[in-house]
């Protein structure tokens, strides 16, 4: 695959786990790059990262093996109110999954085993509604199937399905509230969910929402640039939204996420871009607003310059990323202004 088709087509994948989330480690994952809203000059920026544990999908029916069979007799304590509660949002849920039809033949073929993976989640969580891996892997199974409904699909709506994931996310943190993946994954939902929204206020608070969860997930592992770098991004979309007089502290709040991100992995070049970006936007706005009077604020100038030193350095790691090279043609344009 060329690096140009990389930056616009791969899809993040999420991580699958049967296991305890204390036991889980974080490995990197591909990326998207997608269109941001700013800054307009630089229309790209990296889209943020799900977690995954494997690269094939037939590790979800190997982590499906782990789970008992509809004619175990694990038994559990619960009401039949409760049963039949549980019972009624299985269906509901898996009534959407199934609605989804996939693009081609391998986005077919790839929802019949979302399909299949949804049931058996669904039997756990009726014979144990507190089982928050269960809940977990089913809000992954959501939000996989979000990922696969057809551009030009109306029913169901993408939507819907990440409203459900986000359900299942919020069930299994309340049920294990260290849960630092279920919290990661949870506010990319929510990112693709204000996506949706533009520059509404419901958008805005679906980003706020999304920023709460990425520190609820930096706070549970704090070693994780991905989920620094993703913090930042959505505080960058926060920023576009709110009023003016909010603006410039999310934007610095945003510019903090990356470059912790940057000390915890040097050569993290999506965070090092992003940084870049909103040093760009920054000077904008400074030069939209005739400077800064304040002698201790960095001149739009020299934004400019940083913007061009980390878009630079992002270049020099990954040269032949294009929205790299012609970034960075942007912003040394802007130095000899």
């Amino acid at each position: 695959m060329s690096e140009t088709s990389q930056e616009s087509e791969a899809k993040p994948e999420l991580k699958k786990t049967g296991m305890d989330p204390k036991a889980v480690k974080d490995k990197a994952s591909s990326i998207r790059l997608s269109e941001a809203a700013k800054p307009a000059s630089i229309s790209h920026i990296a889209r943020p990262e799900v977690l995954k544990e494997e690269d094939n999908r037939t590790s979800t029916i190997r982590r499906l093996s782990d789970l008992k069979s509809d004619d175990d007799d694990a038994g559990s304590p619960n009401s039949q109110e409760s049963t039949q509660q549980q019972s009624y949002q299985n269906n509901a849920a898996i009534e959407l999954i199934n609605s989804v039809t996939g693009a081609d033949e391998e986005g077919r073929s790839r929802q019949r085993v979302l399909v299949y993976a949804a049931r058996r989640y669904a039997s756990a969580l009726e014979r144990n509604p507190e089982d928050y891996d269960a809940l977990y892997n089913w809000a992954l199974v959501l939000q996989e199937s979000a990922d696969n409904v057809s551009p030009d699909s109306t029913s169901p709506s993408k939507d819907s399905l990440l409203e459900e994931a986000c359900n299942k996310y919020d069930e299994a943190t309340r049920l294990c509230p260290t849960f630092h993946d279920a919290f990661y994954n949870w506010a990319i939902a929510i990112s693709d969910r204000a996506k949706m929204r533009g520059r509404t206020k419901e958008a805005e608070e679906l980003w706020e929402q999304a920023t709460k969860n990425y520190e609820k997930a930096v706070k549970l592992n704090w070693n994780s640039p991905q989920a620094l770098n993703n913090w930042g991004l959505a505080l960058q979309e926060l920023s576009a939204i709110v009023p003016a007089r909010e603006k410039q502290k999310i934007v610095r709040a945003a510019i903090n996420k990356f470059r912790a991100a940057i000390q915890l992995q040097f050569d993290f070049h999506r965070a090092i871009y992003n940084l870049g970006t909103v040093l760009y936007g920054l000077a904008e706005d400074t030069t939209g607003t005739g400077g800064s009077t304040n002698p201790k604020e960095v001149s739009s100038n020299e934004l400019y310059n940083q913007s061009a030193i980390y878009i630079a350095a992002a270049h020099a790691l990954k040269p032949n990323y294009s929205v790299y090279s012609s970034a960075l043609k942007l912003v040394r344009s802007m130095r000899e202004i």
